[in-house]
């Protein structure tokens, strides 16, 4: 068990968070799908984060950021449509999808790691 808050990918993906909470207040309405598809992957990653640090096992600990990787491809995505159906301004999106690639990338360093495959 370690704790989240000490876990480098976890406060980078939770200010993910918070920066894609920002950029996705002034959806227009119509596109209230997206926007809580959206939401819902960015807060996924930092979440599934969470949740497996609090497992003793290695094994359950890298599926959970296995999931956290995925919602970061799926969070990568939605910006995309958001910045070509142009709710989402594209320097704006190149922010944010630069973040997402980030953080999705610190996930699999440090799953790696927990998993002992360094």
């Amino acid at each position: 068990m370690q704790d989240f808050k000490k876990i480098a990918a976890w406060r980078k993906a939770h200010a993910l968070l918070l920066n894609v909470h920002r950029a996705i207040r002034g959806y227009p309405r119509e596109f209230i799908t997206l926007r809580s598809q959206t939401r819902r992957a960015a807060e996924s990653i930092p979440t599934n984060i969470v949740e497996g640090s609090a497992f003793d096992s290695a094994k359950q600990f890298g599926a959970y950021l296995q999931h956290s990787f995925a919602s970061s491809s799926e969070l990568e995505y939605h910006l995309r449509a958001a910045r070509d159906y142009d709710v989402l301004p594209e320097r704006r999106w190149e922010l944010l999808t630069r973040d997402t690639v980030e953080v999705r990338k610190m996930v699999t360093v440090f799953r790696k790691r927990v998993l002992g495959l360094e």
